[in-house]
């Protein structure tokens, strides 16, 4: 009788021990449960951009393939702060935000001496050359550059915004216009040296002071992607675009070593796969993206100067360019390979 209540009890407790683990149905091995979670993400421009956007193919994914198990709450239109302020918040630790996208020039001045080479001046020479690198497995060593240096942050994915361009609210011609203009800079060794390579003035302001900045004069000049310009209404108070594309506006969304490392197995592998579709998802909206944008500008009245010889700028980056790649030479050189 004994032997028989035992036999009974130990069945009662596997059972139990299934039923709260869950288990895998063709292997019946058991697998972890993964708590529902809530990620808080930090968009700096309106849902209407590129990266807006992006933040939300990502948000509808991993909601969808993860039955709701994980939430994506986007902050978004800078209401949590510019980037600066977004980054140095998540690396403290403790911070309300567990994900953003940021521009691969906010980390140059935390330790990023491998993402820096992506914000460099004329890196990337066409859209397919950037998707050609962040489809490689340097691509992947990048992000996980700041992880491994201790910031608290690591990436996910990549995305780009389209080609960064200068524009002013003053009458222009080329380059030689920019000597002594006060140009916004969002504080980064990188756009301050190419800012000063162009005999101008580099000038720190926060993204979210920018309209009213060029409104009332205080900088001469900004630059962005052409939808973030669009989008941010900055051709009511700038209303001159050079496309000089000095840049690729490219782009990573990361998330703190303490929000990932809170989630089990299965939501990391969610998280990885809603990225790769979010990635890809980008690549298919941003070429397009930029092509319309100019057009209406275009029709909107913006004064667009092409830029037919674009050598005098890719010389007035040359310093720049050298003292940012010092010790990683070769890791620059893989890059502009890609082509």
């Amino acid at each position: 009788m004994k032997q028989k209540i035992l036999s009974m009890l130990l069945c009662v407790a596997m059972v139990t021990s299934l039923a709260g683990c869950g288990k895998d149905e063709e292997t019946l091995e058991p697998v972890e449960k993964s708590e529902p979670v809530t990620l808080v993400y930090a968009e700096m421009n309106p849902l209407d951009t590129i990266a807006g956007e992006t933040a939300v193919a990502f948000k509808e994914k991993i909601e969808e393939i993860s039955g709701g198990n994980i939430t994506i709450d986007i902050q978004h239109s800078g209401v949590m702060g510019d980037e600066t302020t977004v980054v140095e918040a998540m690396m403290k630790g403790g911070s309300t935000m567990d994900m953003a996208r940021i521009s691969s020039t906010a980390l140059t001045s935390h330790g990023g001496e491998k993402s820096k080479l992506l914000s460099l001046p004329f890196t990337f020479t066409s859209h397919e050359h950037f998707w050609n690198f962040a489809s490689s497995d340097l691509a992947d060593e990048i992000l996980g550059e700041p992880s491994k240096n201790g910031s608290g942050i690591r990436g996910l994915f990549y995305g780009e915004e389209g080609f960064r361009h200068f524009f002013t609210n003053q009458e222009i011609t080329g380059i030689e216009d920019f000597m002594g203009m006060k140009i916004r800079v969002s504080n980064d060794p990188i756009m301050n040296g190419l800012v000063q390579g162009l005999g101008a003035i580099p000038m720190v302001v926060s993204f979210n002071e920018l309209y009213i900045a060029l409104q009332n004069e205080l900088v001469d000049a900004a630059e962005q992607p052409l939808i973030n310009y669009k989008s941010n209404a900055f051709q009511e108070v700038a209303s001159t675009v050079i496309l000089d594309g000095h840049t690729l506006g490219t782009m990573q969304v990361i998330i703190t070593d303490e929000a990932w490392n809170n989630l089990s197995t299965q939501q990391k592998q969610w998280l990885e796969e809603a990225g790769d579709y979010a990635s890809s998802y980008n690549r298919q909206i941003a070429e397009a993206a930029e092509k319309k944008a100019l057009e209406e500008l275009k029709a909107e009245g913006v004064t667009i100067i092409e830029v037919d010889d674009i050598t005098p700028w890719k010389e007035a980056c040359n310093s720049v360019i050298e003292n940012n790649i010092a010790g990683n030479e070769s890791l620059y050189q893989q890059i502009q390979d890609m082509k």
